[in-house]
């Protein structure tokens, strides 16, 4: 089981992170969120981390060209489009990429089922605020390109596993409070998630 720690804002959580077994780590560049880092502080931290882990870039209402500048910038692995986008956007960026789908009905976790791509609760501020998809819409539909984001943490990871999910991307559930994570609940996610 894969997994994302998202909405890093410093190197003790994102070593942190690193150091309980997530593969990647999220950085919102999305100014209205209370867990926003300039692509100057992502690098601080890009800069340090030990090889191998993805750093996963966050955007939402961006242009292609400040999607690209700020990836390049900040040495990210891949681009999260978290907001409606055309695919003009997606056919001129630099990056690998993931699309997020902000579900708000079953039908919509089975768009784009050739990709892998982030399965998110619909909430107008973009993610970060703790809510779940209904899990009974993943019931008879391929969830192995499916990363699962919202309302995720340790007391209902075990559950979800079985559905077979690709991964999933953790921010709210492993917090203090918003911007900085919690050492042990990162633990105890990553333990649960991988045992």
């Amino acid at each position: 089981m894969r997994v994302k720690i998202c909405g890093i804002t410093n190197l003790k959580d994102a070593l942190c992170a690193v150091k309980a077994g997530a593969e990647a780590l999220g950085f919102v560049f999305y100014d209205k969120s209370p867990r926003y880092i300039t692509p100057q502080k992502a690098l601080e931290i890009v800069e340090k981390l030990p090889p191998f882990v993805q750093r996963v870039g966050l955007f939402v209402n961006s242009t292609c060209k400040e999607i690209n500048s700020t990836c390049k910038e900040s040495k990210m692995s891949l681009a999260q489009i978290h907001f409606d986008a055309n695919e003009t956007l997606y056919d001129g960026l630099d990056f690998s990429y993931l699309r997020v789908i902000r579900a708000t009905c079953k039908e919509d976790i089975i768009q784009f089922e050739d990709e892998y791509r982030i399965v998110d609760a619909f909430v107008e501020s973009y993610g970060g605020e703790g809510k779940r998809v209904d899990i009974d819409w993943f019931d008879g539909v391929d969830c192995s390109k499916i990363i699962l984001a919202g309302g995720l943490n340790a007391q209902n990871i075990e559950e979800l596993k079985a559905l077979g999910f690709y991964g999933f991307d953790v921010s709210s559930g492993v917090e203090k409070q918003k911007g900085i994570k919690d050492s042990n609940k990162i633990e105890e996610f990553m333990k649960r998630a991988k045992n």
